[in-house]
């Protein structure tokens, strides 16, 4: 499912071991991916506030991925500005939105594969991309 493009090795290599269904969670410095992604590869990337930043990993990731979806959390009030960065990098995946406590269940489900951890400080900046086909 691979394409071309991520130099980070821990990264690609878990990436690689995706299959078609198979989901990634991008996730800011503030997630809990410790306790919420359930058997997911965890892989800590932030190494100060917003180094590296959600979308940085995202354009890795889409460098080497396909995805046909993306799950967003919803919240209770607006729509954060990261929101419309994940659509202008993802223009043709669908979004769906989920509440706290469902998308915490998802990225916590048996398809999750990858969890990256960010150093990104925006909240609501957590992405939850399920693998296609190339």
């Amino acid at each position: 499912m691979l394409k071309g493009g991520c130099i980070h090795p821990h990264l690609l290599r878990a990436l690689a071991l995706c299959g078609h269904g198979d989901k990634v969670l991008i996730a800011d410095g503030n997630y809990p991916l410790a306790s919420l992604s359930g058997q997911a590869e965890k892989i800590y990337l932030g190494v100060l506030p917003d180094l590296p930043r959600v979308t940085d990993v995202l354009a890795a990731v889409l460098s080497v991925c396909q995805f046909e979806g993306m799950e967003l959390m919803r919240p209770e009030e607006g729509e954060p500005e990261i929101y419309r960065e994940f659509g202008e990098m993802l223009s043709s995946v669908p979004a769906q939105k989920l509440g706290r406590s469902e998308f915490y269940a998802q990225c916590g489900a048996p398809q999750v594969r990858v969890a990256v951890s960010t150093g990104e400080s925006r909240t609501f900046a957590n992405i939850l991309l399920t693998v296609g086909v190339v």
